[in-house]
């Protein structure tokens, strides 16, 4: 099994986010203001061993590494903004950690492919006011981001499936044909520099629109059942839920155990579908009581939920047998596998449980 585990890089102040939320701002300002809103319920969640870090900090970037590989995250999958025309944003720390040879483990990218609203980041946002437009300018733009990203292409810690260049793209289907004129032109680009050629993966729930997006010359698609629970439900069930929280204030709950058995998929066995699991979810941190959430997250369960990603994969090429955790440091979704002052290091643990590199 390979592990890929999602890396959000808004740990450190920016211009943008200065402009728009206050001095300072980062994951940290929502995860330090986050509060019960029932009773037995988790928040906030307060970082262990790392603390409330600030990804400039080399130190930081060194010991996120290293703590990964050791419970055996093969690689970090770093969210990267580019809005079109050479705009982006929170990219200092993949560049930072780019530029650091002493940090070993592989990494990908993720285009995060969507605009940014206020409210993305910040649950008192009304309105959808848009801070940042992503933006499809054709095949010069998108020659402008390869090159921008070609130096990590030829990094040897560059992740890869088949000696391809695995790269994500997040929202497939929000602009289809730009989506596949962006695939083409990198395929076409990247065999004029000499690489051995990308492997695209694309984020679909429930394998729904699997047929559309490999259509568009993506590769694979990944799954992102963390709350497919909640798609399960009876219309009844979901018109309760949301009176329940309309009416009352309250959001919508679901408990953690019951939730991983919808998780991973028996399509995921599947070579072009990639299974994707979560330690935990709360995204109340940043959307309130609209929050859907994963109660009593505990590392038991998760190691279940893993197993079950393990053995699904097993039968694929050793290539292929992967599987994309969500995510490495989350907070604000109340999703992570860093070490909180709950579960400390559990995550983590059950991680390395399963790849067996640490006996039970």
């Amino acid at each position: 099994m390979r592990i890929i585990s999602f890396y959000l890089p808004q740990y450190y102040p920016t211009e943008t986010n200065d402009r728009w939320y206050g001095k300072g701002f980062t994951e940290w300002t929502n995860v330090a203001k986050a509060k019960p809103l029932y009773k037995g319920h988790y928040e906030p969640h307060i970082p262990a061993d790392l603390g409330f870090y600030d990804l400039r900090v080399a130190e930081t970037r060194r010991a996120q590494a290293k703590m990964a590989q050791e419970y055996g995250i093969e690689a970090f999958c770093y969210w990267t903004y580019w809005f079109g025309n050479g705009v982006t944003e929170l990219d200092g720390p993949l560049w930072d950690m780019y530029n650091d040879e002493s940090i070993k483990i592989s990494y990908c990218l993720g285009w995060a492919n969507c605009s940014w609203e206020k409210k993305f980041w910040n649950n008192e946002a009304k309105g959808n006011l848009i801070i940042q437009e992503q933006r499809y300018l054709g095949k010069d733009d998108y020659k402008k981001f390869f090159y921008r990203m070609l130096p990590l292409f030829k990094d040897k810690r560059y992740f890869r499936v088949d000696n391809k260049l695995f790269f994500i793209i997040h929202y497939p289907l929000d602009n289809r044909d730009e989506v596949k004129n962006f695939v083409e032109c990198w395929r076409g680009l990247a065999e004029k520099e000499g690489l051995t050629g990308f492997y695209f993966a694309a984020a679909d729930f429930d394998s729904r629109s699997k047929e559309e997006i490999l259509d568009l010359g993506i590769d694979a698609i990944y799954n992102m059942d963390t709350i497919n629970i909640h798609h399960r439900l009876s219309v009844a069930r979901k018109v309760l839920l949301k009176i329940k929280r309309e009416l009352f204030g309250f959001p919508t709950v679901f408990n953690y155990k019951d939730a991983i058995k919808y998780m991973v998929t028996d399509d995921c066995k599947n070579d072009n579908v990639i299974p994707v699991v979560a330690p935990n979810w709360d995204h109340s941190p940043r959307s309130g009581r609209n929050a859907i959430i994963l109660k009593d997250c505990e590392p038991r369960y998760f190691k279940k939920v893993l197993l079950r990603a393990k053995k699904i994969v097993s039968t694929k090429k050793d290539d292929h047998q992967i599987v994309i955790v969500q995510s490495w440091n989350e907070w604000g979704e109340g999703n992570h596998l860093e070490p909180d002052l709950k579960y400390g290091k559990g995550y983590l643990e059950a991680i390395a449980d399963v790849m067996g590199e640490r006996e039970n």
